[in-house]
């Protein structure tokens, strides 16, 4: 049987700092085949090649990844500074709009740190530019030495709400995760929940709240070790779950909370 698919939005590139490309991370697409049981697709998430409404017709459900462009500010009413960083205003023509596509619709979505930013503010809200800058805010960025397993080490625990959507999913409210992110959120979008936070506050795990579909998000990167991982499995597992259910035709009719 034809598995069902997962549109992995991907980043703009310049391979040897002269030949465009669009990528992704081999890692999210090992998550969404091993883990969520899916087929990976790569999107080149540029209005200019794809559209909201293809797409949706095209692809079961979206994994939204990390990226070293961030959201323009723009997006969310601010002027951009150098604190904000590199921009893919291409990609941001696609996500903001797919997102609330997917959300209306019930279509499920993952969003992955880059990605959990694009959840907030295609929701109507904001974000920081450096966390780290701020008044007793840890350092959330990858180290800047070391292999990949000491940059994706767990390097701080995630601590839920009592009861919500994440502590049911994890049957935990305290998990350890990465972290390699240097934004965060600022103000929550309409009915976004914060589900769970990093020990100085940080936001690092939401949802839509009436979503009738899979919207859970997070900060850190659950694509490292997906497969073993005991907080990064059950999520890639549920959202395959809910890509699964949607590609056999189970629409979501009911206001769920995840």
């Amino acid at each position: 049987m034809t598995r069902p698919v997962v549109g992995i939005i991907g980043n703009q590139y310049l391979i040897n700092n002269e030949y465009p490309a669009h990528a992704g991370g081999t890692m999210n697409s090992e998550a969404v085949a091993c883990v969520s049981g899916c087929m990976p697709m790569l999107v080149p998430a540029d209005p200019r090649f794809v559209s909201v409404q293809e797409l949706m017709a095209l692809c079961d459900g979206f994994l939204f990844t990390g990226g070293r462009p961030n959201v323009h500010p723009e997006e969310y009413g601010e002027a951009a500074t150098e604190a904000h960083g590199a921009f893919d205003r291409a990609r941001d023509a696609i996500a903001l709009p797919l997102i609330r596509a997917c959300v209306d619709r019930g279509q499920p979505i993952l969003g992955i740190c880059r990605g959990f930013q694009e959840v907030n503010v295609a929701m109507g809200g904001s974000l920081y530019p450096e966390i780290r800058d701020l008044p007793g805010r840890m350092n959330h960025r990858m180290p800047p030495n070391g292999t990949l397993e000491e940059k994706f080490a767990l390097r701080h625990p995630v601590r839920f709400t009592e009861g919500g959507a994440f502590h049911d999913l994890m049957g935990a409210t305290e998990v350890l995760t990465n972290t390699l992110h240097g934004q965060g959120i600022k103000e929550p979008g309409k009915r976004i929940v914060v589900d769970g936070h990093a020990p100085d506050g940080t936001p690092e795990a939401i949802y839509v709240d009436g979503a009738p579909g899979f919207t859970m998000s997070v900060q850190w990167h659950p694509e490292w070790d997906a497969a073993s991982d005991p907080v990064s499995r059950p999520l890639f597992a549920a959202f395959g779950d809910a890509v699964k259910r949607w590609a056999h035709g189970d629409r979501p009719t009911a206001r769920l909370t995840a």
